[in-house]
């Protein structure tokens, strides 16, 4: 798994995980729990990963979005 994103915000969460969804890639998102227990004030950011073999397509999916990745 890589991370492609790393984000408080859950909004912005959804939109990713919804765009990659309609190109087909899995996501998973990792530390929700942890976020959830330190009281979801937003200290500990959410991340999202996708499999090994799916990362480069992600990213091409998220940049034609006009998404800002980094590298």
């Amino acid at each position: 798994m890589k991370n492609i994103l790393h984000t408080n915000d859950l909004v912005k969460l959804s939109w990713i995980q919804a765009l990659l969804a309609d190109a087909g890639v899995e996501t998973i998102v990792l530390d929700v729990h942890t976020s959830v227990i330190e009281g979801s004030i937003g200290a500990i950011p959410r991340r999202l990963a996708v499999l090994d073999e799916d990362y480069q397509r992600a990213r091409r999916v998220l940049e034609d979005a006009g998404e800002d990745i980094p590298s």
